[in-house]
């Protein structure tokens, strides 16, 4: 069955969460970069223990919290101008370099985001970056009160788009999200932006680096669930041609 539809996931897949970094380091100087990792880390791990818990809270509150977990594990005081400084980048995140000339060339197909990010800061962060002008669907798992990779979170690209799971294209940079969309039954591409081997290369060039790769190491490594993706890439300038396959 042909692709009729392209779904991405956005935090780390178009959007590039580590764009944060400059903005923590300006508020913690000399924290940026673990405060961002940190901060990531505990972000999906609060979603899915919520999903578990069946207590869920928006990825707003989500986002929130994490971080104020960050910030008292590093025994960083902070004002909440500095707080809310550091929350509002995630509204103004930049987009990785071929997010856009990836998405045009993926038209006519039918282009979405499904994300666990809350409706406002998702329909804020896509008029930002301006993609609004090329998404026909932007899908948060608010509507169903679980986070991905619940199955019910997938189940909202066809109630959104009118589409098969077969028919489907879904596109993430995180393992756990390309697992669980495969497993669902959508054709999965995974966008390996960080390989084994740059890892081992960044912590041999300098012995600082490697308390800084637990993020990329746990969180961008293809996990052991049994549901490899179909398709591995290297970036969103692969999908084109991808996507025209028979």
């Amino acid at each position: 069955m042909p692709i009729n539809a392209v779904v991405f996931d956005a935090y780390g897949t178009l959007y590039d969460i580590q764009s944060v970094a400059d903005v923590t380091e300006d508020a913690f100087p000399g924290y940026g970069e673990i405060i961002t990792q940190v901060w990531r880390i505990k972000q999906l791990e609060y979603s899915w223990l919520r999903s578990l818990m069946g207590r869920y809270q928006d990825f707003a509150a989500v986002t929130r919290d994490s971080l104020t977990y960050t910030l008292r594990m590093l025994g960083l005081a902070y004002e909440r101008e500095a707080f809310e400084r550091v929350i509002e980048k995630y509204l103004h995140l930049e987009l990785y370099p071929d997010a856009m000339s990836a998405l045009a060339a993926l038209k006519p197909r039918k282009l979405a985001i499904l994300s666990n990010g809350s409706p406002d800061m998702l329909n804020a962060l896509v008029r930002n970056s301006g993609l609004d002008g090329l998404l026909d669907a932007t899908i948060s798992v608010d509507a169903k009160k679980i986070f991905k990779p619940s199955p019910a979170a997938y189940e909202l690209i066809g109630e959104e788009l009118g589409t098969t799971p077969h028919e489907v294209l879904f596109v993430s940079s995180n393992p756990w999200d390309a697992a669980g969309a495969k497993s669902f039954g959508l054709n999965v591409a995974w966008i390996e932006r960080v390989t084994p081997e740059a890892m081992a290369l960044a912590c041999l060039e300098n012995e600082l680096v490697a308390p800084l790769t637990m993020f990329k190491a746990i969180r961008t490594q293809m996990d052991e669930l049994g549901f490899a993706p179909h398709h591995r890439v290297r970036s969103l300038s692969e999908l084109p041609s991808l996507a025209a396959r028979p």
